[in-house]
């Protein structure tokens, strides 16, 4: 079994799992930013990056997306990002990345979370017997 931080069984809501020691853990997060990046050997390059993902792993932090400049996925070490530009705000970051991509993936598991809570009751007090009736009246 994969072990994710939003793993759902059906029927139930959606919790957090323990993940075991070690492990890594996958926090979704949605977004366009641009990056300087600072690679192993010390070259510094500009990134553009269709955000899905934040991996939180022992010892690193991965921010991983869509890189626009290799056309594919690529994960990029948050600790080695020394510059992220929010590509919808154009807000620039140059300290405290990782607690601002926290805090982003947070604020979009709220969201998403709020959202399928509204649908889940909008359908629940659409097929609700005698639902039918009272729309038709």
């Amino acid at each position: 079994m994969s072990y994710n931080a939003f793993s759902v069984s059906p029927g139930r809501p959606a919790r957090p799992v323990e993940s075991p020691p070690g492990a890594w853990r996958t926090l979704p997060i949605d977004g366009r930013f641009d990056l300087v990046y600072e690679d192993a050997n010390g070259a510094w390059s500009n990134r553009s990056l269709a955000a899905r993902e934040l991996k939180l792993g022992p010892g690193r932090t991965l921010l991983g997306g869509i890189d626009a400049r290799r056309g594919g996925y690529r994960g990029f070490r948050v600790d080695r990002i020394r510059r992220l530009t929010d590509g919808a705000t154009g807000e620039r970051i140059e300290t405290g990345i990782l607690d601002r991509l926290l805090a982003r993936a947070e604020a979009q598991r709220r969201a998403d979370a709020l959202r399928i809570r509204r649908q889940t009751h909008a359908h629940r007090r659409a097929t609700r017997p005698g639902a039918a009736a009272t729309q038709t009246m």
